[in-house]
C-alpha cells in the first residue's frame, strides 16, 4: 500500500523522502484529472466507467514521466459546459455509494501505481448542491470518514478548490476563517489525514487558512512566471510543504513553470484544461504535453 507522509516541510512517499537525489527532492509533482471519475446525470450519452478506466489505463506512463500525485474531487471540475449534475453528495450531505464506488477505483490504482491522490471536496459549479452549510459541514465529515474507513493511506484532502470563488453558494466555501473550520473538522474527524484547502489563481494563501492546513495549496492559473518565486517566498514562513496543484500553463511555458517552482522549493502541478478537463475528456499519459511530461521527468530523476 502506498502510503504519503509529511517530515518538515517534504513529503515521504512509503517512508522514504520522494525523489531523491533529485532536483524535486522532497516534493510531491501533481496533475489535476479531477474529471476522471466526471458523471453528468443530466445526460445520457456519457459512460463515467470507461472514462475512469482510460485514466487508470494511462497511470504507468504519468507516473513514469515524474507525476507522484493526482487531484481528483468528488465534485469533479468544469467539463466546459455549464448545467453538468456531477456531485458525490446528496443535499444533506451525505454520500452517493455509485459514485464513491468510482472514486474508489480511482484512489485505488493510483495506490497501485505508487502516487498518491489529493482529494477534493467541494467545487464551486457544483456545491449549490448541497442544502446549507451544515450539509457542507456533515459532507466533511462524510467524506473524511470514508477516506479513513477504507484505510487509504495515499490520500490527503483538499476542502475546496479554490475556496472564495464568487461561484460558492455557501460563506463557508468563502471565507478562510470558515475553511480553517472545515479542516479542523477533518483533522478531528480523522485524526493523522493531511488536510488543506486551495486558493485561487493568484498563488495567495491568508494567514487563517496557512495556519490551519497541514500543507499549502495555491494554485498559479494567473500567476506570470516572473511572480512565482514572490508568491512561494510569501509563505516560506509557516515550514509547511508548499503544493502548487492548479496551473493552466501548458507546452514550454508550462516546463519553464515547473522549473521555476521546484528551484524555489515549492512543488508543481499540471492542469491541461483542454485535454483532461473539459469534456470529452482525453488520458493518453506523456503524450497529454510532451514538452511539459519530460522536464517533469527530468526534474524526478536523480
Amino acid at each position: 500500500m502506498t502510503t504519503i507522509a509529511i517530515r518538515g516541510t517534504q513529503w515521504l512517499i512509503d517512508g522514504a523522502v520522494a525523489y531523491a537525489g533529485a532536483p524535486a527532492e522532497g516534493l510531491l509533482m501533481n496533475v489535476r484529472m479531477v474529471n476522471a471519475t466526471f458523471e453528468d446525470l443530466a445526460r445520457d450519452d456519457w459512460d463515467p466507467e470507461a472514462n475512469t478506466d482510460a485514466f487508470i489505463a494511462h497511470l504507468p506512463d504519468y507516473v513514469a514521466h515524474g507525476v507522484r500525485a493526482f487531484t481528483l474531487n468528488l465534485q469533479g471540475g468544469t467539463p466546459g459546459y455549464e448545467g453538468a449534475v456531477n456531485s458525490a453528495y446528496r443535499p444533506d450531505g451525505t454520500l452517493h455509494a455509485e459514485y464513491l464506488a468510482r472514486v474508489r477505483r480511482a484512489i485505488e490504482a493510483c495506490d497501485a501505481a505508487g502516487a498518491a491522490v489529493i482529494l477534493g471536496l467541494y467545487y464551486q459549479r457544483q456545491s449549490g448542491i448541497l442544502e446549507d452549510e451544515d450539509a457542507v459541514r456533515a459532507g466533511v465529515v462524510h467524506a473524511s470518514e470514508w477516506v479513513a474507513e477504507e484505510g487509504f493511506g495515499n490520500v490527503a484532502l483538499e476542502i475546496a478548490n479554490e475556496f472564495g470563488h464568487p461561484g460558492f453558494r455557501h460563506g463557508i466555501l468563502k471565507d478562510p476563517d470558515g475553511q480553517a473550520e472545515l479542516i479542523g473538522l477533518a483533522k478531528q474527524t480523522a485524526p493523522g489525514m493531511l488536510v488543506s484547502t486551495s486558493g485561487l489563481g493568484h498563488g495567495r494563501l491568508p494567514a487563517a487558512v496557512a495556519e490551519a492546513a497541514d500543507f499549502l495549496l495555491i494554485h498559479y492559473n494567473e500567476t506570470p512566471l516572473v511572480e512565482i518565486p514572490d508568491r512561494i517566498a510569501a509563505l516560506r514562513g509557516y515550514d509547511k510543504p508548499i503544493v502548487c496543484n492548479e496551473d493552466v500553463k501548458e507546452g514550454e511555458e508550462g516546463a519553464r513553470a515547473a522549473e521555476t517552482s521546484v528551484r524555489e522549493g515549492a512543488s508543481w502541478g499540471l492542469m491541461l484544461e483542454r485535454v483532461n478537463q473539459h469534456f470529452p475528456f482525453s488520458f493518453r499519459g506523456h503524450l497529454d504535453d510532451p514538452i511539459v511530461y519530460e522536464r517533469l521527468r527530468a526534474l524526478t530523476t536523480a
